[in-house]
C-alpha cells in the first residue's frame, strides 16, 4: 500500500497555475501516488459565493475538482523537476450532484484520483467531493495537459490541433 503523506505545508498557489481570486481551493492535505485530497472552507469571499443564498452553487464542484487535479499535476510536476503546466477541462461523466450547494462556513474535502493516463496527456480522475464523511458530489472528470502548452494553444490557433 502506498504511503500517504501529509502535504498541508504546501500552497495552493505553488502547484497550480491560477492565481487569486481564481484559486479555489483553499489547502492540500494528503498525497499519495495517483491521489490527492484537498479542502474548500466556504466563506464570504469564497468565489462565486451568493451572499442570499449564504452558499456556492453545487456546479462549482466540478472546478473544485479541476483544481484539485490541477494541484496533483503539480505536485508531480515539481517532484520530477518540471515546469508546472496548465491542463484542460475536458468534461465529465458520472456526474452526481447531491446537494444543491455549498453552505457558508461549512468545509468540503475533495479527493482525486487517477484512473487512467495516455502519453499524449488525456487523463480521467474520479473525483469526489465530501462533507462530514457523506459524499455530496462524484465525478469522473476527463482532463489533458499536453506537453508543451503553448505549441499545443499556438497550433490550435493555427488550425492544426
Amino acid at each position: 500500500m502506498s504511503q500517504i503523506v501529509d502535504v498541508s505545508h504546501i500552497a495552493v498557489d505553488d502547484v497550480v497555475p491560477h492565481r487569486a481570486p481564481m484559486i479555489l481551493i483553499d489547502r492540500l492535505l494528503q498525497h499519495q501516488p495517483d491521489s490527492l485530497t484537498t479542502e474548500v472552507t466556504i466563506g464570504k469571499q469564497s468565489a462565486y459565493y451568493n451572499s442570499h443564498t449564504a452558499s456556492v452553487p453545487n456546479y462549482v464542484g466540478i472546478e473544485y475538482m479541476a483544481q484539485s487535479i490541477a494541484a496533483l499535476a503539480g505536485i508531480e510536476a515539481i517532484a520530477r523537476d518540471e515546469p508546472i503546466q496548465v491542463g484542460f477541462l475536458l468534461g465529465t461523466r458520472k456526474l452526481a450532484m447531491n446537494i444543491a450547494d455549498y453552505k457558508l462556513d461549512q468545509c468540503y474535502q475533495v479527493s482525486v484520483t487517477r484512473l487512467y493516463q495516455e502519453e499524449s496527456g488525456l487523463a480521467v480522475f474520479d473525483c469526489k467531493i465530501s462533507h462530514q464523511d457523506q459524499i455530496v458530489a462524484s465525478a469522473n472528470v476527463n482532463v489533458f495537459q499536453p506537453q508543451d502548452t503553448q505549441a499545443y494553444i499556438a497550433d490550435s490557433i493555427q488550425g492544426n490541433g
